[in-house]
């Protein structure tokens, strides 16, 4: 969704309640509902800059400050309302950087297509997370009862097996299956406000953006891959992700495959900066031998969501992979299910 940008928050609120966490997270979907039907609380979360409002954001730093996970709405504007200052300058402080590793179980099939080895350049890319497709373990469900497992050989030796998060995914409708890890011979990328994997207020933060009620699955995975990150820190840039771009790309050694890639990312762009991104991402597919992975909500890349089915694009918080414009499979937004797209 183009979840940053909605001036209206009782809006904002109430499409987050009915597309993002609908049957996911009863907490939020109690905020998110109650804030859209508060105008007092909806006047409050305005006086934040626009970008600054996200549900995501907000909860995050209301829990960050002690807010209990409470399906009991009033019992969380109290809170609110008593601590606006505290809340007020952690949102102000901090950004929506929810760095869930998942996600490489989407972009895996499609890694394991391209001529490696690769060079990763991951925009916003936060921790960079995702940047360590070869060193998780995946478990595939395929339908019926079966499942395919990829496990890294080379972590046996250095990593014991409860150190290495297993990401589990459904494989659904015809997108392949990857048949190997991809050899990855640089980690990079550009992020605002990039995020140290070995400090421990940043990596309380990152616990802060996980869901109520997923800690139990999410918490033991961003642990294992933070430490996986701090023992082998990738080369992020600090700055625009638009204008560097080009920069991170250009770091990628000769012989490699750079690989462009972001999740849930272009959102927090205004269009115009999202608009020159896409040009210049695309003209270094041309001018570089870059591949673009693109995995963002189903109507916020206007060129790839034309070549969508319309009955897909009404779907608000179904996320869209597309290779360089091309869309190609549908997804979840932290990982849990990738679908082809039937397209012509």
């Amino acid at each position: 969704m183009d979840s940053a940008h909605v001036d209206d928050v009782s809006t904002r609120y109430a499409e987050f309640a009915e597309y993002e966490v609908r049957g996911r997270t009863p907490v939020y979907l109690s905020w998110a509902r109650g804030i859209a039907d508060d105008p007092a609380t909806c006047e409050l979360i305005a006086r934040l800059p626009r970008i600054k409002r996200q549900p995501v954001l907000v909860f995050a730093a209301a829990r960050h400050a002690g807010a209990s996970e409470t399906e009991d709405y009033a019992a969380f504007r109290e809170f609110l309302h008593t601590n606006w200052h505290r809340v007020e300058q952690i949102a102000l402080t901090h950004s929506t950087q929810t760095n869930e590793a998942k996600r490489c179980a989407v972009l895996l099939p499609f890694l394991s297509l391209l001529p490696g080895p690769l060079s990763l350049v991951e925009v916003g890319a936060a921790a960079g997370l995702c940047l360590y497709p070869d060193r998780y373990a995946y478990r595939y469900e395929l339908g019926g009862g079966h499942t395919y497992e990829l496990q890294p050989a080379e972590l046996a030796t250095s990593v014991t097996p409860a150190e290495v998060p297993v990401l589990e995914c459904d494989l659904r409708d015809g997108v392949p299956r990857p048949r190997s890890l991809p050899e990855i011979v640089r980690r990079g990328g550009v992020d605002l406000a990039p995020i140290d994997p070995a400090d421990p207020d940043s990596r309380a933060w990152l616990r802060s953006l996980i869901w109520p009620g997923q800690q139990a699955e999410r918490v033991p995975r961003l642990d294992a891959a933070l430490d996986i990150a701090a023992a082998d820190p990738p080369n992020i840039i600090t700055g625009d992700l638009v204008e560097q771009v080009e920069a991170a790309v250009a770091a990628c050694p000769a012989g490699s495959t750079p690989v462009v890639f972001h999740t849930a990312v272009l959102g927090y762009l205004e269009h115009p900066e999202r608009a020159e991104f896409v040009r210049r991402v695309t003209e270094l597919c041309g001018t570089a031998g870059a591949v673009w992975i693109s995995v963002e909500g189903v109507t916020l890349l206007p060129e790839i969501a034309a070549q969508v089915p319309e009955s897909i694009r009404r779907h608000k918080g179904i996320f869209v992979v597309a290779v360089n414009g091309r869309p190609l499979a549908t997804a979840h937004g932290h990982g849990d299910w990738v679908r082809a797209l039937d397209m012509p």
